[in-house]
């Protein structure tokens, strides 16, 4: 299988951003950490899971990270949920963090060629293309931009946003 080109990662790139903004428009920092009833994490945690995913990526591109290693501990797979507002990043950090974060890996992704994208990188149990273990993340991704919508309403919006 071949890794998909610079221009159709950064499309998935800038849709999940532009989604995301979406569905954060007029959230308080308060309204992000209203944790669900059921078992899923409050949007907050989304957010900064969707940045230690990022901070996988920028690292595999030798870019720098936008989270610490004390704040991936709080955001990453298998954390507990974010319960604790002395734990949680602000929204507005974590929003200017997306930023960022989409810049550097748009610009950064768009100057790559197809055959560094075929790189083979090690992350897991095997080596993988560059391009095709950029697209699992964006493709991850893109499955937590889906939760936002639920969790904007959990946290008191009575709307619609798409």
């Amino acid at each position: 299988m071949h890794s998909p080109g610079p221009l159709a990662l950064v499309d998935t790139l800038e849709t999940n951003q532009r989604m995301i903004h979406t569905e954060l428009a007029d959230l308080t920092h308060a309204e992000s950490l209203v944790q669900p009833n059921f078992n899923a994490n409050c949007l907050n945690w989304v957010i900064g899971h969707i940045l230690s995913s990022r901070d996988i990526c920028l690292k595999l591109l030798e870019l720098p990270p936008v989270l610490s290693e004390a704040e991936t501990t709080t955001y990453n797979y298998g954390s507990d949920p974010l319960t604790s507002a002395e734990k949680a990043i602000q929204l507005s950090d974590l929003v200017s963090r997306l930023d960022a974060s989409f810049a550097a890996l748009s610009q950064c992704i768009q100057a790559l060629s197809s055959a560094q994208l075929e790189v083979e990188v090690q992350l897991w149990d095997k080596p993988q293309p560059l391009g095709g273990m950029l697209a699992f993340f964006f493709w991850h991704e893109a499955y937590h931009v889906g939760q936002l919508n639920l969790l904007r309403q959990v946290a008191g919006k009575n709307d619609k946003t798409v």
